[in-house]
């Protein structure tokens, strides 16, 4: 389930979603918990929208005129600028568990869309094994957890995000948890 999620989550943030992607969204159901409100919140803002707004509300919030209301990208959280230190970190790490970059992707790896595939990857085995959870919690610590929060707090408070807000929700709420699970595996994360 937990890559399921990261896989959701990435393929959400990766490109603006087809009429079909929307359609899924507009069927799914949540439950009291923080992760199910804002499954629910999803649900309900995807049966708002169509594939036309939801293209213009992506090309807002990450793409814009110059830039987009959002920078996903893990060394703009950490440092303040692109391509720096932990974009360099991941590169090191993905060399050394076999993950190749996808053919014919511009963005840098550090994005976290990119991030939320190769977590879902690891958990499964997308790349070889599946790693044993300390590596999981290794990478995620290093990787995710120093920013990955912020992300979706900033996402979710986008002035242009419709769609994008509650699938903020659930990306907090989603670290929030992996980062507590972590933490009892014995390590804390970020």
């Amino acid at each position: 389930m937990r890559a399921d999620l990261y896989n959701f989550l990435g393929a959400l943030l990766a490109r603006q979603p087809s009429d079909a992607v929307l359609q899924k969204c507009r069927t799914l159901t949540g439950d009291d918990t923080p992760i199910g409100s804002a499954i629910a919140a999803l649900a309900r803002a995807a049966r708002q929208t169509d594939a036309a707004a939801a293209d213009r509300e992506f090309h807002d919030l990450f793409i814009g005129v110059g830039r987009g209301e959002v920078l996903p990208y893990a060394s703009y959280y950490q440092t303040g600028f692109l391509n720096e230190k932990p974009l360099a970190l991941l590169r090191a790490d993905m060399l050394r568990l076999g993950i190749r970059r996808a053919e014919g992707v511009a963005e840098p790896e550090d994005g976290i869309a990119s991030l939320c595939e190769m977590m879902a990857g690891l958990i499964t085995g997308a790349f070889g094994a599946p790693l044993p959870l300390e590596r999981q919690r290794d990478f995620f610590n290093t990787h995710l957890a120093p920013w990955a929060e912020a992300f979706f707090s900033d996402l979710a408070a986008a002035s242009s995000a419709r769609l994008y807000a509650p699938l903020g929700e659930l990306g907090v709420a989603f670290m929030r948890i992996e980062k507590e699970a972590f933490r009892m595996t014995g390590a804390e994360a970020g």
